[in-house]
């Protein structure tokens, strides 16, 4: 899993999906070279449809990103302009949280 640090946990999820996704994809694509000099016309049809399932696949896997990545900045931009238009409730938050994780770890 990813270490970057996202708002959202659906957000992880979706991007580690988006990670799996591609390896399945490739190695799909490698099945599909290696099995490339094996005859029959059955064989041949379901390459076709294989690689077009593939190819819908890939459109599909590179909207999801460039939807990810917009809401991630979107996220971004909002809480970025709310620490600079409320400074002393983010600090406030910020050390609630900073107090909430050393009383959590100190338990350990």
């Amino acid at each position: 899993m990813s270490t970057k640090n996202l708002s959202d946990p659906a957000d992880v999820t979706k991007e580690q999906l988006i990670h799996d996704f591609k390896v399945v994809v490739s190695d799909a694509e490698a099945l599909l070279k290696a099995t490339a000099g094996q005859g029959g016309e059955a064989v041949s049809a379901m390459r076709s449809r294989v690689e077009a399932s593939l190819a819908s696949a890939k459109e599909k896997m590179v909207d999801a990103e460039v939807a990810l990545v917009a809401r991630t900045k979107a996220a971004a931009k909002a809480t970025d302009e709310y620490v600079h238009g409320h400074p002393w409730q983010a600090i406030g938050v910020a050390a609630s949280v900073g107090m909430v994780i050393g009383l959590l770890i100190g338990r350990r």
